[in-house]
């Protein structure tokens, strides 16, 4: 096994999909079809091959979700609380020591995402994608942040990478910007 590397056995995959969709006119963005499918399962399918294990973070809709043969976490916190709400149900689920997050609306992610986060992470227990700018919500973290993270939302905290930032979390470049372009809004989404 290669440096820093992690055993699939060792890891969750967590596809986020709990926001409100704001952007897509209030569509539950994760269900929202691209190419005849949802968007939801397209990252699922996308990232199974990376982990052991698999979970969604939804908060509407769970039965469609669950549907797709996965765990569907919702929010543990009342609220909208954002991403960070959907990876504190995440790691509190996982068995594994290991969480790897993406959202559920960029199809394109590297193939190996998994892995370049793993062997870039030194002796961080976070790491986040950056290639022309950070992508904070594709990351892997500690499943032992757990309590770190409830209590840093406890306080008020809703920035993703300013949390992964305080926890010690180092980005891992990659060369592709395109590869985590998302579908916000409908007219993105036609485009792809």
């Amino acid at each position: 096994m290669a440096p820093g590397a992690i055993s699939r056995d060792e890891l969750t995959g967590l596809v986020l999909a709990g926001g409100l969709g704001r952007r897509m006119g209030g569509a539950d963005k994760g269900l929202v079809a691209w190419q005849g499918r949802p968007l939801a399962l397209h990252a699922l399918e996308r990232l199974a091959p990376q982990v052991g294990a698999l979970a969604v973070s939804a908060n509407r809709h769970l039965d469609t979700y669950a549907g797709f043969g996965v765990p569907v976490l919702a929010d543990t916190l009342p609220g909208s609380l954002g991403p960070l709400a959907g990876l504190l149900a995440g790691l509190r689920h996982a068995r594994t020591r290991w969480l790897a997050a993406v959202p559920c609306d960029a199809p394109f992610f590297p193939v190996d995402l998994v892995a370049r986060l793993a062997g870039g992470r030194g002796d961080a227990k976070i790491v986040y994608a950056r290639a022309a700018r950070t992508h904070p919500v594709f990351c892997l973290v500690d499943t032992a942040l757990a309590d770190a993270l409830e209590a840093s939302l406890a306080g008020g905290e809703r920035r993703v990478e300013h949390w992964l930032r305080t926890m010690g979390g180092v980005a891992v470049d990659f060369d592709d910007e395109t590869a985590f372009a998302n579908f916000n809004t409908p007219e993105t989404l036609n485009d792809g």
